[in-house]
Parts: structure tokens; sequence; C-alpha cells
């Protein structure tokens, strides 16, 4: 017999369904809400929302008036800073180890 007519046994170790969807908002609101292994992860999204940031933020500085080489200068710094945070917090420390070299030997000329 196959388990198709035998009807399922609910076992006691299940989590009873919440009375109200609201009552499961609040529970994946009090758990980060995010699935298992998902945390700390940069993905595409996260990367499109920082570019739509930074065109955006480089938009509004230029129409207030800010000189396009002070918003390059600005924006470039902005990039750096966030490339070597995600270098160093992902684990590429030897990436970071080998463009700290590279520029210390262009600085000292060897």
């Amino acid at each position: 017999m196959s388990d198709l007519t035998h009807p399922r046994r609910r076992t006691a170790s299940r989590a009873p369904a919440p009375a109200c969807p609201c009552a499961a908002v609040e529970a994946a609101a009090n758990h980060g809400g995010e699935a298992a292994g998902t945390a700390g992860r940069f993905g595409p999204t996260h990367a499109l929302i920082l570019l739509v940031a930074v065109l955006l933020l480089g938009s509004g500085l230029f129409l207030a008036g800010t000189p396009l080489k002070t918003v390059f200068a600005l924006l470039g710094g902005l990039g750096a800073i966030g490339a070597a945070t995600l270098t160093a917090a992902g684990g590429g420390r030897r990436l970071a180890v080998v463009l700290i070299e590279a520029a210390v030997r262009c600085g000292t000329g060897k």
C-alpha cells in the first residue's frame, strides 16, 4: 500500500499555525526575517541598490552646484571605501595584501 491512502499523522514537534497573518509577520521580524545562510551576503540586489544610490547622490550634488571634479572625487572615495570594506569583510584578505603591497611598492619606487 502507498502512503497516499493513509492520512498523515501530525506530530507533537510541529509548531501550530499562527492565529492571524500578523503573528507570522511579527515572528519573522523578531528573528530577522532572513532565511538561514543569507545573512551578510552581498548579492545582485544590493549592488543594484548601491548603484542607484550612487547615481542619485552624484546627480543631487551636481544639481546643487558642486563642481563635477569634486563630485567624481567624492564618489570615487566612497567606492574605494566600499570596495575595501567588502574585501576585508568578505574574506578577501589575500587580495587586500596584494593590493597593499602593490601600493607600497609603487610608492617607494621599487
